[in-house]
C-alpha cells in the first residue's frame, strides 16, 4: 500500500510539474543586480524554478564561474565588457537578455562639489584635479568618454576602449588615476582623488544616490546596458527563457523605476 501511494504521489508530481523545482544558479553584483533577482525569485518559484543567487564584489569571478559551469549565468556586466572579457580569455559567453542601464556618474570630494554647486561647469572644477577612473579597459574607456563629453579632455579618434595613454589633449592638466572600481568611492571619501567616475552599482553599494550625489550623470542614450550572461548552450533552455521573461516583464520595469528613481533605467 505504501509503495502504491508513493507511486501515485510521484505520478501526480510529475503531471502537475510540482514534484521538484529546477535550480537556476546565478552570480550577481549586490546592488542593483541581486536586488532585481530577488524580486523575481517568487515569480520563478511559481513556475517551478528555484533561483539561487551568489553575490560577487569583483568583475572577474562571475564570468569564470559560468565558464567553469559552477553557475548557470551571471548578471553584472554590459556588452562591451563581455566582448573584451571573451577576447582576453578566449571564452564565448553570450548575452541572454539586456535588463537595465546604470548611468555612470562623476562624483566629487566636498571641496570640489561645493565649487561645482556654484559654477555648474565641469571644466571649472577639474583644473589640476586628480580624477579616479575604473581600471578595467571597457569601463575606463567609458569613463574617459564621459570626461571628453564634458570638455575635460580629448581622446584619440577611433579608439573603442581608450585608456589614459590615449588622451590626445589635456587642457586642464588633470591626473587620471586608474583604480579598482570598488576602491573609487573609498579613495574619493579619503581625499586621495578629487573626482571619480563611478558605475552606479558601485556608487549605490557605497551609500551614494547617483541622481542626488553625482555632479554629472552619463547620457541616457549610452550603449552600456547591463545583461545576463550565459554559456551558448544555455540560451534556449526553458529555465533560461523563463529567467529572461521574468527579468524583462512589466513588473520588473515598474520595480526598477520605483526603487531606483532614475539611477537605474530599464533597457527593455
Amino acid at each position: 500500500m505504501r509503495k502504491l501511494l508513493l507511486t501515485l504521489a510521484l505520478g501526480v508530481g510529475i503531471a502537475t510539474g510540482t514534484y521538484a523545482n529546477e535550480t537556476i544558479t546565478i552570480g550577481a553584483s549586490p546592488v542593483p543586480h541581486a536586488e532585481m533577482l530577488k524580486f523575481v525569485k517568487p515569480t520563478l518559484a511559481k513556475q517551478g524554478y528555484d533561483l539561487k543567487i551568489t553575490e560577487f564584489s569583483d568583475y572577474i569571478t562571475p564570468n569564470l564561474a559560468v565558464i567553469q559551469k559552477q553557475l548557470d549565468a551571471n548578471f553584472f556586466q554590459h556588452q562591451p565588457y563581455l566582448d573584451q572579457y571573451n577576447k582576453d580569455h578566449g571564452s564565448n559567453l553570450v548575452a541572454l537578455v539586456k535588463v537595465h542601464l546604470e548611468p555612470m556618474g562623476i562624483y566629487a570630494d566636498k571641496a570640489t562639489e561645493a565649487k561645482f554647486a556654484t559654477s555648474k561647469k565641469a571644466t571649472d572644477i577639474t583644473k589640476g584635479a586628480k580624477i579616479g577612473v575604473p581600471n578595467d579597459p571597457t569601463n575606463e574607456g567609458r569613463a574617459l568618454n564621459i570626461l571628453q563629453a564634458n570638455g575635460i579632455l580629448k581622446i584619440k579618434a577611433g579608439v573603442p576602449y581608450p585608456t589614459k595613454k590615449d588622451i590626445a589633449a589635456n587642457p586642464y592638466n588633470v591626473q587620471i588615476i586608474e583604480l579598482d572600481p570598488a576602491m573609487l568611492p573609498r579613495s574619493l571619501k579619503g581625499s586621495q582623488i578629487n573626482l571619480a567616475v563611478i558605475n552606479s552599482n558601485i556608487a549605490m553599494q557605497s551609500g551614494m544616490k547617483p541622481t542626488r550625489d553625482a555632479v554629472i550623470l552619463e547620457s541616457k542614450d549610452s550603449p552600456f546596458a547591463n545583461l545576463i550572461a550565459v554559456r551558448p548552450d544555455e540560451v534556449n533552455q526553458p529555465k533560461m527563457k523563463a529567467l529572461a521573461k521574468a527579468m524583462t516583464s512589466p513588473e520588473m520595469k515598474k520595480f526598477i523605476e520605483q526603487k531606483y528613481d532614475g539611477a537605474v533605467i530599464p533597457a527593455f
